[in-house]
C-alpha cells in the first residue's frame, strides 16, 4: 500500500495568468507576421514604392507646396490600413479555414484576448513601418511638423478602427471571400481615401461620404498635423473613435472561430 503526500507540483497545473496569455500569444502573431512574405510585400514594398514612386513623378496634382508633404502623412494612413486591415484579415481568416482559430477556442484564451493580442501584434509591425516610412520620407526631403503625441493618437485610433473591421471581415466571411474583399477594399481605400488623390478632387457629394470614411480621417488628420502644423484635429479623432468602437465591438460580437 503506498501513501501520497500532498503538496506543490511543478509546473502548477491550470491557466496562466491573462496578461501572459495576451503577451505570447501577441508575440507568437508578431513572429508569424514578420515571417510572411506576402505580408511583408503588403505591408512594407507597397507603401514604400507608392511613397517613392509619387512623390518623384508628378502623377497626382496634390496642390500647393512639395508633393512628399502631402504624400508622406497619406502614406503612414496606407500603412495602418495594409497592417491593421487586409494583412490582419487575410491572416486570419486563412487560419479560421485551416482550423488554427478553433484549436486556439478550446485553450483558456478569450476571444478578446485573441484580438487584443492580434492588435498589439499589428502595432509592433506599424512601429517599423513608421519608421522605414519617415526615413525614406526625410530622403526625399519631408519637412513634418505638428506634435508628435497627436500623430501618436491618431495612429492608435486607426489601427483599432481598422482592426476591428479587419477582425469582423475575417471572422464572419469564408477565407476566400475575405481574401477578395479585403484586398479590393484596399484599392478603393487607395484610390478614394485621401491617400495620394486629395478629397477636394471628387464632387462635393461624393467627397462629403469619403471624409467619413476612417481612412480619409487618418489621412487628414495626419496630414493637418504633420504638413499644416495643426493641432489635435478633433473631427477626425472622433470618426476614427466612433469606427475603433463599432468595429471592434461588432468583431467581438460575431466574429466566429470556425
Amino acid at each position: 500500500m503506498t501513501t501520497t503526500t500532498s503538496g506543490a507540483y511543478a509546473p502548477r497545473p491550470g491557466a496562466a495568468p491573462l496578461p501572459r496569455m495576451i503577451a505570447a500569444q501577441a508575440v507568437l502573431e508578431t513572429k508569424m507576421l514578420l515571417r510572411n512574405g506576402e505580408q511583408l510585400l503588403l505591408t512594407v514594398v507597397i507603401p514604400t514604392l507608392l511613397l517613392v514612386l509619387f512623390s518623384s513623378v508628378d502623377i497626382v496634382d496634390t496642390g500647393k507646396g512639395e508633393a512628399i508633404d502631402f504624400l508622406a502623412p497619406g502614406i503612414l494612413a496606407l500603412a495602418v490600413v495594409s497592417t491593421a486591415f487586409t494583412g490582419q484579415a487575410i491572416a486570419t481568416g486563412f487560419e479560421r479555414r485551416y482550423g488554427v482559430l478553433k484549436r486556439l477556442a478550446s485553450s483558456p484564451l478569450p476571444r478578446w484576448g485573441l484580438m487584443t493580442a492580434k492588435t498589439a501584434s499589428v502595432l509592433v509591425t506599424e512601429v517599423l513601418q513608421v519608421v522605414l516610412l519617415t526615413v525614406i520620407a526625410f530622403a526625399l526631403g519631408w519637412s513634418p511638423h505638428g506634435n508628435p503625441a497627436a500623430v501618436l493618437l491618431l495612429l492608435i485610433l486607426g489601427t483599432a478602427a481598422f482592426s476591428g473591421l479587419g477582425l469582423l471581415m475575417a471572422g464572419t466571411l469564408k477565407a476566400e471571400a475575405t481574401l477578395a474583399a479585403a484586398n479590393l477594399v484596399f484599392l478603393l481605400l487607395l484610390v478614394g481615401g485621401g491617400v495620394i488623390v486629395p478629397l477636394d478632387k471628387f464632387p462635393s457629394g461624393m467627397r462629403d461620404v469619403l471624409a467619413l470614411l476612417p481612412v480619409s480621417a487618418l489621412s487628414d488628420g495626419l496630414r493637418d498635423v504633420l504638413q499644416h502644423g495643426a493641432g489635435l484635429p478633433w473631427g477626425d479623432v472622433g470618426i476614427l473613435a466612433v469606427w475603433a468602437v463599432v468595429g471592434l465591438a461588432a468583431a467581438g460580437k460575431f466574429f466566429r472561430w470556425e
